[in-house]
C-alpha cells in the first residue's frame, strides 16, 4: 500500500518542532519512504490532501490498565474473589478479553497509536497485544507487563498484582509473568491514595528493599526492564538504590535522590492525570473522604515536584494518563500534557515532544516510532489546529494513522459527567 500525504503542517516530534507546512509525506507498506515540499517526485499514487491539517506523530501513553473505563464508581469496588471468578473460564475471560480490547481501540482512536500497560488481568494484556502483532485485530502498538507483583495488603494485591512474601516469591512470579513474553515487569512498592489509611500518609512503602531488589535482579537477568508503582519519598529511595527502571507517578525527590536517578539513568513517568480529580473536586463529586482529598493533594505535589527537579536536573521525564483510575477514561491522553504544561511549567512544542519522541526512547521503541521520520513507521495524529497554539487541538483528532492504516475522523463514545467535570479545570 502506497500512498501520499499533500499540504500537511508537519511537526516532527522534536524539542522545538515548528510546523514545517506544505509538506508532503510518502508512506509504503505502513513506513514513512519520504518526506518532501512537494509531491512530484513520489510518482502515480494515491493523494490524501490535508489541506494544511497539522500532521504529528501519534502520542504514546505510557501508563495504562485496560481493565477499567475511568467512569467512576461509587459502589463497592471489585476484590481478589470477583477478579478470580472472572479468570476463571473461558466465558468470563472472553468477556474481560474484549472489554479490555475495546478499551486499547478507544485509545487509537483518541489519538494514541501506542499504550504501554502496567498492571492488567493475567495474560489478557499480552493475549490482546498478540493478537494485534497477528493482525487478527487493529489496535495500537502494545508494551504489556500484565500482571505486576505486590505484597500481601499491598497496591492492587490480588486484583492487578501478585502477591509476594519472600525474595523466593519475587524470583518465581517474575518468571511466572515472563512466560507470556511480556514487554517489562511492574511492581507495587509503594500503597496510593486509594489504599491509604492514614490521613498524611498516602504511599506507604509495602514492598521491602530486598523484595525490590529481587525483583529487579531476576527480572533484569531476563531481559526486562522494572516500572515500580511510587507514591512517596521512602518509596522513590528504594527504587532508585534497588534498580527500578521508571518510577511511575513520582514523589519530591531529595539531592541524593537526584544523584541516584542520575547515576542509574532511572526516569520519571508523569501521571497527574488521576491526582487532579482528588486534589480538585468537592468530596461530594469524587465521593472521597477529606482524608483523600487531603492525601491526593500531596501524591500531586509530590508528582510534580520529582517532574521539576527531574528535568531541572536533565533527568528524562514520560508522560502517562493512569487511565482506568476515577476520572481519567481512555480516550483523554491530551488533559495530560494540558496538565504538565500547567503544573509543570513546560510549554506546548515541549509537553507534545514529550508525548511523542521522550516516551518512545522511554519505552525503547525510539527506532519504530514517536517522530515524522524517514524510515519510521507511518504512526500519525492529524488535527485541524495546531497544538503549538493549544493543547486542546488534541482532543478530537481529524485522522489517526496507525502503521499506515488511517482511521478517518474517529469517533469515542465519552462520559458526558466526566467531560464536564474535567473541563472545569481547563
Amino acid at each position: 500500500m502506497k500512498y501520499a500525504f499533500i499540504n500537511a503542517a508537519v511537526l516532527d516530534g522534536s524539542e522545538n518542532m515548528q510546523p514545517t507546512k506544505n509538506t508532503a509525506v510518502l508512506v509504503e507498506d505502513g513506513i514513512i519512504k519520504a518526506i518532501e515540499p512537494s509531491a512530484d517526485s513520489f510518482g502515480d499514487v494515491e493523494m490524501i490532501d490535508l489541506e494544511g491539517r497539522y500532521l504529528m506523530p501519534g502520542l504514546i501513553n505510557l501508563h495504562v490498565h485496560l481493565p477499567g473505563s475511568g467512569m467512576p464508581s461509587y459502589t463497592k469496588k471489585q476484590n481478589a474473589k470477583t477478579v478470580n471468578f472472572l479468570m476463571s473460564n473461558i466465558v468470563t475471560r472472553s468477556v474481560v478479553y474484549s472489554l479490555c480490547y475495546k478499551f486499547a481501540r478507544t485509545q487509537l482512536k483518541s489519538g494514541v497509536t501506542t499504550i504501554r500497560t502496567v498492571g492488567g488481568l493475567g495474560n489478557i494484556d499480552s493475549s490482546i497485544r498478540d493478537d494485534i502483532n497477528k493482525g487478527k485485530r487493529i489496535g495500537p502498538r502494545m508494551l504489556v507487563s500484565d500482571m505486576a507483583v505486590s505484597v500481601p495488603e499491598g497496591h492492587m494485591a490480588g486484583l492487578l498484582a501478585y502477591e509476594a512474601k519472600t525474595e523466593d516469591d519475587c524470583v518465581r512470579y517474575v518468571r511466572k509473568i515472563a512466560e507470556n513474553k511480556p514487554d517489562l515487569i511492574k511492581i507495587m512498592i509503594t500503597g496510593g491514595v486509594l489504599d491509604a489509611k492514614v490521613k498524611g500518609e498516602p504511599g506507604v512503602l509495602k514492598m521491602p528493599p530486598e523484595l525490590v531488589r529481587a525483583c529487579c535482579n531476576e527480572a533484569h537477568r531476563l531481559g526486562y526492564k522494572v516500572a515500580a508503582h511510587i507514591e512517596s519519598p521512602a518509596g522513590l529511595r528504594a527504587a532508585l538504590e534497588n534498580g527500578v527502571d521508571t518510577v511511575e507517578h513520582g514523589a519530591d525527590p531529595d539531592e541524593d535522590m537526584i544523584r541516584l536517578f542520575k547515576e542509574t539513568g532511572a526516569v520519571q513517568v508523569c501521571t497527574i492525570s488521576p491526582a487532579i480529580p482528588g486534589a480538585y473536586f468537592p468530596t461530594e463529586v469524587t465521593h472521597m473522604s477529606e482524608m483523600g482529598k487531603f492525601n491526593s493533594n500531596i501524591v500531586m505535589e509530590g508528582m510534580i515536584a520529582c517532574a521539576k527537579k527531574a528535568l531541572a536536573s536533565g533527568i528524562t521525564v514520560g508522560l502517562g494518563t493512569d487511565t482506568a483510575c476515577p476520572f481519567v477514561t481512555h480516550y483523554d491522553m491530551w488533559r495530560e500534557l494540558v496538565y504538565f504544561k500547567k503544573f509543570v511549567g513546560v510549554s506546548n512544542a515541549f509537553a507534545l515532544h514529550t508525548a511523542t519522541q521522550v516516551n518512545a526512547k522511554i519505552a525503547g521503541i525510539e527506532n519504530e516510532t514517536g517522530s515524522v521520520e524517514v524510515g519510521k513507521s507511518a504512526d500519525f495524529l492529524i488535527t485541524d489546529a495546531s497544538p503549538l497554539d493549544d493543547l486542546t487541538a488534541l482532543r478530537t483528532p481529524y485522522m489517526v494513522v496507525m502503521k499506515g492504516k488511517t482511521i478517518k475522523q474517529p469517533k469515542v463514545k465519552k462520559f458526558d459527567y466526566v467531560e464536564t467535570e474535567l473541563d472545569k479545570l481547563l
